[in-house]
């Protein structure tokens, strides 16, 4: 039996359906949410559910969702003990990267992330995959279910913006996956969803970043000030890995109550993953793959004054935060 015949027993015998994403969700965890709700919905599950933790701040995430008009609640507005199962799609452990609490057990969960998993009784983690959207262009070919415009172009985009556009380590599946996508895809929506990417705010923040960055061989750290657009960090760094000689990026930012990081590499002797918990694991949630990367540092007693004294709080934070990612790049000081 194939893992896509395999996912079909497992919603066959259910009426209800909860599809969790992971916090702040991208487009490969969207579409590929959407792609298991045609399969559950194909298998006659009656009521399907795509819940989501954190927001979705990135004005492309947004127009992805409104011109693609995916229904969407927030994990605090359902009850999940009233789904007979739940399913994790581009995530695979409750509590890592989601507000689910660890206590939670899905029934279903597909992901191309490395790590360790919940345990469920299905389970397709495929690491050597570039997408999770990958994964379920495959279960769609399997099952013989017909692409509408809407899902096609749902998970071309999602490969695009996962890993075609920017040749992070995409694989052959990648290139297959789109070419069969491709023919049903509406390619004047996706345009339009390209044309979405910067709100004024983003821009204003990638423009923080440009301006404070510091470079230590081929590495750089820059900080895009406070801001309310927590994907202007992702952003920012993928617009600083353009510049000639940087290999690996760091940005970090203060966004609400905490400080948040986003990092970037594509030189193949470092795992930005391992190297941000080296430097950070002591002092927040920090984590991710081996050419992205991120994550959260609670400011705790400084939280009450960010709104008046953010740039002193940046201050003096930067010296720290810069050092420390040096450092565990194995970079001496200049």
């Amino acid at each position: 039996m194939s893992r896509a015949a395999e996912l079909a027993s497992v919603l066959e015998k259910s009426d209800s359906l909860a599809i969790v994403c992971h916090d702040n969700p991208d487009p490969d965890c969207l579409a590929s949410a959407l792609a298991l709700e045609t399969i559950a919905t194909d298998q006659d599950v009656d009521d399907v559910t795509i819940a989501y933790g954190g927001e979705i701040s990135h004005q492309q995430n947004r127009a992805f969702v409104n011109m693609l008009d995916i229904s969407l609640r927030g994990l605090d507005t359902i009850d999940l003990e009233t789904y007979a199962e739940i399913a994790f799609v581009d995530h695979s452990l409750p509590g890592a990267n989601t507000e689910l609490p660890a206590s939670v057990t899905p029934e279903i969960v597909v992901d191309h992330h490395p790590g360790e998993s919940a345990d469920a009784a299905f389970v397709d983690v495929r690491t050597d995959y570039g997408a999770t959207a990958t994964i379920f262009v495959e279960y769609l070919q399997d099952l013989e279910i017909e692409l509408t415009v809407r899902l096609a172009s749902a998970l071309l985009f999602a490969l695009h913006r996962e890993r075609l556009d920017f040749v992070r380590e995409p694989t052959k599946r990648e290139y297959e996956a789109a070419l069969a996508l491709y023919p049903a895809a509406d390619l004047e929506l996706l345009e339009q969803l390209y044309g979405s990417a910067f709100s004024s705010a983003t821009l204003d923040a990638i423009g923080r970043a440009i301006a404070s960055r510091e470079r230590r061989s081929s590495a750089l750290v820059s900080t895009v000030g406070q801001t309310s657009e927590t994907d202007a960090l992702p952003q920012a760094a993928d617009y600083l890995l353009n510049l000639e000689g940087v290999d690996t990026v760091l940005v970090y930012g203060i966004v609400d109550d905490a400080i948040r990081l986003s990092a970037r590499s594509i030189d193949p002797r470092i795992h930005i993953g391992e190297a941000l918990t080296a430097g950070y694991d002591a002092f927040g949630s920090v984590g991710g793959h081996h050419d992205m990367a991120g994550g959260r540092i609670e400011l705790g007693l400084f939280a009450d004054d960010v709104d008046e004294d953010a740039d002193e709080l940046l201050a003096f934070v930067d010296r720290r935060l810069t050092h420390r990612f040096f450092e565990a790049l194995n970079l001496e000081e200049e």
